[in-house]
């Protein structure tokens, strides 16, 4: 792998990396590792699925979970993908998080089966719970509701984030552990590209 052989623009190669994962059969290619830090330098990493790539990396949660209490103080996170399929690559991710707009929230809320609606409306991510039976009790009573109930609307406290990267770093496994990495960096409006020793 070579700077000359990517996309100039890395957000565009990770969705490339990503769609031949997918065609080569990688399960769940759009899983990502997010890792956040709190204020006091507490850091904490989570798998969440990644749900949009445009000027950064999207995924969806409880604005009440810690990843968003880490990410609304400090303003920053990081992420992983990783693939086997067709060839073991990763992306590494870092840069400003920030809250996507509710219009952009509300569009994805819509899209989801109503079944995960309805778990993410009875569920307030990470708080203790006295049971399972009693979340199960919260789904079941919100299925007794028509689907398109206004009390399955998205909840405010429930939407997207970016991480609008400043670092990308694409690795690609080589013979003997000589792997590739390429970190691109941005430079302006564009990126500048890099080799690293693996």
């Amino acid at each position: 792998m070579d700077a000359t052989d990517l996309d100039p623009d890395p957000l565009r190669q990770l969705q490339a990396w990503m769609a031949a994962a997918r065609d080569a059969g990688q399960p769940l290619p759009e899983a990502m590792c997010v890792a956040t830090s709190s204020p006091d330098a507490e850091p904490s990493a989570r798998m969440v699925l990644l749900r949009g790539v445009d000027s950064g990396l999207v995924f969806f949660t409880d604005y009440g979970s810690p990843k968003a209490a880490d990410i609304e103080a400090t303003g920053r996170a990081a992420a992983v993908l990783h693939w086997m399929l067709p060839v073991q690559r990763q992306v590494r991710v870092t840069g400003a998080a920030a809250r996507v707009a509710a219009i952009e929230s509300d569009r994805y809320w819509a899209t989801r089966p109503v079944g995960s609606r309805r778990s993410a409306l009875a569920s307030h991510q990470s708080e203790v719970v006295a049971s399972r039976a009693e979340l199960q009790a919260r789904v079941d009573e919100l299925a007794r509701l028509p689907d398109d109930d206004p009390a399955l609307a998205r909840p405010d406290r429930w939407g997207g984030f970016r991480i609008t990267p400043d670092t990308v770093e694409l690795w690609e496994a080589g013979a003997f552990r000589l792997h590739d990495r390429i970190r691109f960096r941005r430079a302006g409006a564009g990126w500048t590209a890099e080799r690293l020793s693996p």
